[in-house]
């Protein structure tokens, strides 16, 4: 049996971005975990300083608070479930626990799920852009430029976006370079009777 030493297999450039698998889920996870913990201090920042954040029915075109307290708790709730599933994933695959990766799988799959109903409903409803753009508030960074876009073009740029990214979650390396050094296994020992 063929021994690989630890650190060749660690930064072995097999698959994922040019990583090894493990490597590529332990950047990922890490990258998720700074995000996410980034959306986490942005949250409570806004719950310590409410003023800071509110935004005024007038700005928002309509009579409904835009972050109340209860949406401000189920925002960090969700943050805080989704730092614990990228620290676990990340655990996992340091670890080559792969029990510990599956709720990041799960998440993946949603999220992957979710994309794809986002981009067939910007595909069967075009206007629903626009719409959605006029009900920003008028402060809003470059809203007149993008209202001024033709809307075929918009719907086309948001499609384009939402292909490549779905196209980046469903990417698999080819067989080969999946198995470790594309190495076959060896059989097993052949039975012996006692």
């Amino acid at each position: 049996m063929k021994m690989v030493a630890p650190w060749t297999r660690f930064y072995s450039n097999s698959c994922c971005l040019c990583c090894h698998v493990r490597t590529g889920t332990i950047l990922l996870g890490v990258w998720y975990l700074i995000i996410n913990a980034v959306v986490l201090l942005i949250l409570l920042s806004a719950l310590a300083d409410p003023d800071q954040y509110h935004f005024s029915s007038s700005e928002l075109g309509g009579d409904f608070d835009f972050m109340d307290d209860a949406n401000m708790c189920i925002a960090i709730a969700i943050s805080l479930l989704m730092i614990l599933i990228c620290a676990m994933a990340t655990y996992g695959a340091y670890k080559q626990h792969a029990a510990w990766i599956i709720p990041f799988f799960c998440y993946q799959i949603f999220d992957f799920a979710l994309n794809t109903l986002v981009a067939v409903t910007v595909l069967v409803y075009p206007n629903s852009i626009q719409e959605y753009i006029r009900q920003l508030p008028p402060n809003f960074p470059y809203k007149e430029d993008i209202m001024s876009v033709n809307p075929t073009c918009l719907v086309l740029i948001i499609l384009l976006f939402m292909s490549i990214i779905l196209t980046f979650k469903v990417l698999l390396p080819p067989y080969d370079e999946a198995t470790v050094n594309g190495a076959a296994k060896e059989p097993p020992p052949p039975y012996v009777s006692a």
